[in-house]
């Protein structure tokens, strides 16, 4: 009995993750939700392993423009270390957009400490550039508990 759960729980994932992308009437084909899996591995590794200015590209622009980095940002993402990324699946939005949350485990430098963190990522696609972006900036890891 509990097997059988398990597959028909498995199998009903399977499904909504495939109506995720038909929600809004926005026709989202099987390249685009490819292509947004690698999109999202890409920025789960430069959270990772790179610096604030290798997760720049994955911003929205718009989004960047209104809300520009500033140095007390950068100070704080050189002060601290990713030590693992772990995404959601993908939940539809209105206006076609992609959301899904992640657990982010953040050492801080000077004490060693590790924390994890939930954060809540925005996906849209840009077709005018032909690719999915960052819609809602940089991950809050100093949010309040």
């Amino acid at each position: 009995m509990r097997r059988t759960f398990q597959i028909l729980l498995l199998a009903l994932f399977a499904l909504t993750s495939v109506s995720v992308f038909a929600a809004d009437g926005q026709k989202v084909t099987k390249k685009m939700r490819k292509q947004l899996e690698e999109t999202q591995v890409k920025y789960d590794s430069t959270l990772r392993w790179g610096n604030l200015d290798d997760l720049i590209p994955y911003l929205d622009p718009e989004y960047a423009e209104e809300h520009p980095i500033t140095d007390l940002e950068r100070s704080r993402f050189e002060q601290v270390k990713i030590a693992g990324y772990r995404g959601s699946d993908n939940m539809p939005m209105p206006g076609g957009r992609v959301g899904r949350s992640a657990e982010v485990r953040v050492i801080n430098n000077n004490t060693q400490a590790e924390r994890v963190v939930r954060v809540n990522e925005i996906w849209r696609w840009d077709a005018e550039a032909k690719r999915w972006l960052q819609a809602n900036g940089l991950p809050d890891l100093w949010q309040s508990r």
